[in-house]
């Protein structure tokens, strides 16, 4: 039996000797944030355990902030507040009863959870949080990684988090395309179809954005290890046909496909930011031409 894992000794000054016991459970010595406005005795709880923090993340370099007035100021702090309530809406929505993270949390954020009768806990240690999920039941999700070296392990948590932010953005708004590179070829020919009816400068955007949406099918053919001169140029003529907005790049097997027959999807949200970004980009371009 691993006594460190299973058993903890907390001192707390005071008392008498014969005062110490034996509980069954978790102790941490430490209060609720609001100990006038958090309840302390609460029975049948749901539980939230966090490891990050519920307040305004601070910038990671120097960050310079220009207000130019006293307005400005205000925004700022809007902002933040906005921040740390959309965070505490979030938390909400799963009706806890406490909320404990191993970060802090703010003063804001503390109000919120006093208002929809949550009491909060900040600043325990891991071993303080690994603990109570063990006594109360939680699940703690944890991916182990296993490489030959420290770089590539890395790179694979780079991946790892890339693939979890795809599936948590895919849950919130379920919405896929063609993956493969066959949604940005067909933007592209889109594009270069418009460039060519569009005279003067004002076509330079265009033509600019269509190769700029090749990056990402010329990348797919890198990692699959195929010609990308000879795989590019097959594609950009199948799509210059009509109705071959499917045909993409296999990942795998690096062969061009039916991505839909293949069921090869993917996520548009980000896709659609970008165009909606060129639209303006462009429209201003034409503006200044």
């Amino acid at each position: 039996m691993d006594i460190q894992k299973y058993i903890k000794v907390e001192k707390v000054p005071g008392g008498q000797l014969e005062d110490s016991v034996v509980r069954k459970g978790v102790m941490i010595n430490k209060d609720v944030i609001a100990p006038g406005k958090m309840r302390r005795k609460i029975f049948n709880q749901r539980i939230i355990l966090l490891d990050w923090p519920l307040q305004y993340k601070k910038g990671e370099n120097q960050t310079n902030a220009e207000l130019l007035k006293e307005e400005d100021w205000g925004v700022l702090l809007q902002l933040e507040e906005e921040y740390i309530e959309r965070l505490c809406v979030q938390i909400l929505k799963f009706k806890p009863d406490v909320v404990i993270t191993e970060k802090g949390l703010s003063d804001l954020a503390c109000h919120y959870f006093s208002k929809a009768g949550v009491s909060g806990m900040r600043r325990l240690r891991k071993t303080h949080n690994n603990r109570i999920a063990k006594a109360c039941g939680a699940s703690l999700l944890i991916a182990l990684l296993r490489g030959p070296s420290k770089d590539l392990l890395n790179e694979v948590e780079r991946n790892l988090q890339d693939a979890m932010s795809v599936a948590r953005n895919i849950l919130k708004n379920p919405k896929l395309g063609p993956g493969g590179g066959a949604t940005q070829l067909t933007v592209s020919a889109t594009l270069k179809q418009k460039s060519s009816s569009v005279e003067g400068i004002e076509k330079w955007p265009y033509e600019a954005a269509a190769i700029a949406f090749e990056a990402i099918p010329r990348t797919v053919a890198q990692n699959c290890g195929v010609n990308v001169i000879r795989t590019m140029t097959a594609l950009q003529g199948k799509h210059a046909e009509v109705e071959k907005s499917w045909i993409g790049i296999d990942g795998n097997t690096g062969v061009i496909t039916d991505v839909k027959e293949k069921k090869i999807g993917g996520y548009l949200f980000g896709l659609l930011l970008l165009l909606s970004f060129i639209s303006f980009a462009i429209s201003i371009f034409t503006f200044v031409g």
